[in-house]
C-alpha cells in the first residue's frame, strides 16, 4: 500500500512539473521582453548618449592586487561543434579552460556580451578564480543591415548589465571590434559606434574603449573615436602584414611607439591582439588573401620564437598585451567543414582539445 501511495505521489509530482514548463517558458519570455524594453528606453533616451561633460578619463588598471597582469590573452571559449549564436560551452567546460588559463595569465579578453560571456563571468565569480576580464561588445553594420540594430542593442544592454554586476572582475569594456578599419567585413558608421560607446560609458563605472587595427588608429578620423574612450586598444599583426619572423617585433615596436603612440599622445595604448599562427592555407591567393599576404614562416617553431620575443617586449615595456589567442577555434574560417588549414583556426597556443602546442610546452615546460 505504501509503495502504491508513493507511486501515485510521484506521478502527481511529475505531472505538476510538466504543467509548470509552459509557465517557466512564459516567465522567461516576459524577462526577455522586459530586457528589450529596457534596451529601447536606453537607446531612445537622447540624454543617455551624450558625451560626458566634463570627460574624466577612467584609469585602466591591469593589476590583480599589487601584481601587474598585463601579459594577457584572448579567450575564445568555443570547442569543436560549438560556435557563437549556437551551442556554447557548459560551465564545467569553461571551468576547465579557466583552470588552464590561470596558470599562465590573469587577464583575459572576450569579444561579446552574451550568455557565453555571462557564463564565463559567473564561473570566475563562483570559483573565486584569480582572473580579470576585458569584456567585449560585438557590433556590426546597422546602416546596410537595419535588422542588426536589435542585436547591437541587445549586446549593449547585456554589457551594461554585466559591467555593473561584475565590476570587480571586469577591468574594461571594449565596445566593438574592428568596426572602423577600411577592410572590415562588418564596418559600421562611426557615429553609431560613438553612440554605443557613450551609452555604455554613461551607464557603467568601468573604463570603456574600442578595439581596432592600427590602420584605423593611424588615420585622422580615429581622433573622433579616441576622444570618446578611456584608452585605445590596437591590433598589430606582423604576420598578416607580410613581415618576416626576424623583423616582427621591431616592426610591431615601430608601429606601436612611432606611429600610434605619437598620433595619440596622452592616451594609454593597449595591444589588444597580436600573435603568430601555426598553420595557414597558402593556396588562398589574391587581394587580401592569406596566401598572398603572408611572407613569414608559419610553423610551431616560428610561433615559439615569436612568443619568446613578444613576452620579453611586453615585460620590458610594461605594455598590456593580449596574445591572440589561448585555444584554436575550429568554428572560424568558414566552420568545421571548411579547409582545416584555414589560418583563423590556428592562432591558439593550445590545440582545440586543450592540449598545449609544442611551441608553448618548450617555453613554459622545457
Amino acid at each position: 500500500m505504501k509503495i502504491k501511495i508513493f507511486l501515485i505521489s510521484l506521478i502527481i509530482s511529475l505531472l505538476s512539473c510538466q504543467n509548470r514548463v509552459p509557465d517557466i517558458i512564459e516567465e522567461k519570455q516576459k524577462e526577455q521582453r522586459k530586457d528589450m524594453h529596457e534596451i529601447l528606453q536606453i537607446i531612445e533616451n537622447n540624454k543617455k548618449d551624450e558625451r560626458q561633460n566634463p570627460f574624466i578619463t577612467r584609469e585602466f588598471s591591469p593589476y590583480l592586487g599589487e601584481d601587474w597582469i598585463g601579459e594577457a590573452v584572448s579567450y575564445g571559449c568555443y570547442r569543436k561543434g560549438q560556435a557563437p549564436y549556437g551551442q556554447g560551452p557548459s560551465e564545467s567546460e569553461i571551468l576547465e579552460d579557466l583552470e588552464i588559463i590561470k596558470n599562465y595569465w590573469n587577464l583575459i579578453r572576450v569579444y561579446g556580451s552574451d550568455d557565453d560571456s555571462e557564463r564565463i563571468l559567473k564561473v570566475i565569480s563562483d570559483y573565486n578564480l584569480p582572473i580579470k576580464m576585458m569584456l567585449g561588445v560585438w557590433l556590426e553594420n546597422e546602416t546596410d543591415f537595419p535588422e542588426r540594430k536589435k542585436e547591437n542593442s541587445e549586446q549593449v544592454l547585456k554589457a551594461i548589465k554585466l559591467g555593473n554586476q561584475y565590476a570587480d572582475i571586469i577591468s574594461a569594456i571594449s565596445v566593438g571590434n574592428e568596426t572602423q578599419v577600411f577592410w572590415s567585413g562588418h564596418r559600421m558608421e562611426t557615429s553609431d559606434l560613438i553612440k554605443y560607446i557613450r551609452l555604455i560609458r554613461n551607464n557603467t563605472s568601468v573604463p570603456v574603449t574600442t578595439a581596432d587595427d592600427y590602420n584605423f588608429w593611424n588615420k585622422p578620423i580615429s581622433n573622433s573615436v579616441a576622444s570618446e574612450i578611456d584608452f585605445i586598444v590596437v591590433h598589430i599583426y606582423p604576420l598578416w602584414n607580410g613581415i618576416t619572423l626576424e623583423n616582427s617585433i621591431d616592426w610591431m615596436n615601430d608601429i606601436y611607439f612611432n606611429d600610434i603612440k605619437r598620433k595619440h599622445p596622452g592616451k594609454e595604448i593597449v595591444l589588444g591582439e597580436i600573435g603568430w599562427a601555426t598553420d595557414y592555407d597558402a593556396s588562398k591567393t589574391g587581394d587580401g588573401q592569406q596566401g598572398s599576404l603572408i611572407k613569414g614562416e608559419v610553423s610551431l617553431s616560428a610561433q615559439e620564437k615569436f612568443l619568446r620575443e613578444l613576452s620579453k617586449w611586453t615585460n620590458q615595456n610594461k605594455v598590456t598585451t593580449f596574445l591572440f589567442e589561448a585555444f584554436d577555434e575550429p568554428w572560424k574560417g568558414g566552420g568545421e567543414n571548411s579547409n582545416p588549414r584555414e589560418i583563423e583556426k590556428h592562432w591558439g597556443v593550445f590545440y582545440e582539445n586543450r592540449m598545449p602546442k609544442e611551441s608553448f610546452i618548450n617555453i613554459y615546460n622545457p
